[in-house]
């Protein structure tokens, strides 16, 4: 059967700035050396890169009836994610600004009308999907509390499923150690996996420790580890690595969600959980050639042709 993911969780733009990006208070002017206003949010940058990568991908979020929203709508449209689920309401449309730096960045954040999204919603759209990845748990508060039930009922029509939870800005993890059993495959970064295994009670030494601890709750944990690539820890204990390239980096925004994208793609079509993580790495590296979370995105093309050079 060909794969058809539902990306459930937000969608909004992001206002991409660069440069002078610290800022400095008492009416301080900084001059920039760049800004875009681009296609954000972990399950848009996901969706859009996995419809890049030629999987068959639907969205379903939602955005207010304004000019933020519909720009949102059209630049997933433009990507060729099946928008039909992404519903209109009266709140605006979720925002991220983000200072961007080479080697990291700061976020902030209105998430408006993402914030609503029902487990009612996300199962009607999974209606006709083979696999469910839900992304920024903490920012849809009143799915990520039903979705423990939102992945038995899943499951149960035999879709597989995923969880990018992204940080948690209350950093109290709440509400994830419920979803681990039901959950084939969690993809955090390293902070991200040390916090949840901390939050669960255990006290890794560090992130590879932590997968492992989390994956010995059912799912294959497959880790997003900067410039390192990336590593997969499976239930059993077993391991594997894949490098990140080397190349100018312009902007790493999204980098974590298009590894998501890389990792799901080549899972999704069956290929060895090296080879996934391979795919992974390759995908994030390569988005970090352009501005914003989709500016550079791999194809398909791309990513074999790194992956055969």
């Amino acid at each position: 059967m060909t794969a058809r993911v539902l990306v459930a969780g937000d969608a909004n733009l992001d206002l991409v700035l660069r440069g002078d990006v610290v800022p400095r208070f008492g009416q301080a002017e900084q001059l920039l050396d760049g800004a875009d206003l681009v296609l954000g949010s972990s399950a848009g940058i996901c969706a859009a890169g996995l419809a890049r990568l030629g999987v068959e991908t639907a969205i379903v979020a939602r955005v207010g009836g304004d000019v933020f929203g519909t720009r949102t709508r059209e630049l997933l449209d433009a990507e060729g994610v099946d928008t039909s689920a992404l519903a209109v309401v009266e709140e605006p449309t979720g925002v991220s600004v983000i200072l961007s730096a080479p080697d990291d960045r700061a976020i902030l954040t209105l998430t408006g009308a993402l914030a609503g999204l029902t487990a009612d919603e996300v199962l009607a759209a999974a209606a006709h999907a083979t696999h469910l990845h839900l992304a920024s748990l903490f920012l849809v508060p009143g799915l990520a509390r039903e979705l423990p039930g939102v992945l038995t009922r899943v499951r149960e029509r035999g879709l597989t499923t995923s969880l990018d939870t992204n940080w948690d800005p209350a950093e109290s993890w709440a509400g994830v150690a419920e979803c681990l059993p039901h959950l084939d495959l969690l993809l955090p970064n390293a902070q991200e996996a040390v916090a949840l295994a901390r939050a669960l009670g255990d006290e890794p030494a560090d992130a590879v420790e932590a997968a492992a601890l989390l994956a010995a709750r059912g799912p294959v944990v497959a880790v997003k580890d900067g410039a390192a690539g990336g590593f997969a820890v499976t239930p059993d204990g077993g391991i594997v690595r894949a490098p990140g390239l080397t190349l100018d980096v312009v902007d790493t925004t999204g980098a974590g969600d298009s590894f998501d994208a890389g990792f799901l793609a080549a899972w999704l079509d069956g290929r060895p959980l090296a080879e996934a993580v391979r795919w992974a790495a390759v995908a994030g590296s390569l988005s970090t050639r352009g501005a914003g979370g989709t500016g550079g995105q791999a194809t398909r093309a791309e990513v074999e042709a790194e992956l055969t050079a």
